[in-house]
């Protein structure tokens, strides 16, 4: 089993990836409840194509984030519009929406029961 859920398909052992599509921008940053919502200390890296991304290994819970885009926060470039009922967002206390990830607990190898035969 791996950390892959609906909330979270790119998820997977070893972290997960954020990712943006921004070609335009100067610098992306991730904030959210996994850094105290600290505009600054997570930044993303630039691809080639203008996606900005970053691994993230964040332990099993629900973690809410935005982006902080050249300096201006959203849930992602032309979508920080009122709640709406996005299922991979939340309402947050400014009326607007937060990207929601749930990581789920992955269960070692070393802790299953051995098969007995």
């Amino acid at each position: 089993m791996d950390k892959r859920n609906a909330h979270n398909p790119n998820c997977r052992p070893g972290g997960l990836v954020v990712s943006v599509r921004a070609p335009d921008a100067k610098g992306v940053f991730l904030a959210g409840s996994f850094n105290d919502w600290n505009p600054t200390s997570h930044p993303m890296k630039r691809t080639h194509t203008g996606e900005w991304v970053r691994t993230l290994d964040l332990p099993p819970g629900r973690h809410e984030y935005k982006f902080v885009i050249d300096g201006q926060w959203c849930c992602e470039p032309g979508c920080d519009k009122p709640y709406d009922g996005c299922p991979a967002c939340v309402p947050n206390w400014f009326g607007t929406m937060n990207r929601l990830l749930i990581v789920e607990a992955v269960e070692p190898r070393s802790a299953r029961s051995p098969q007995v035969a």
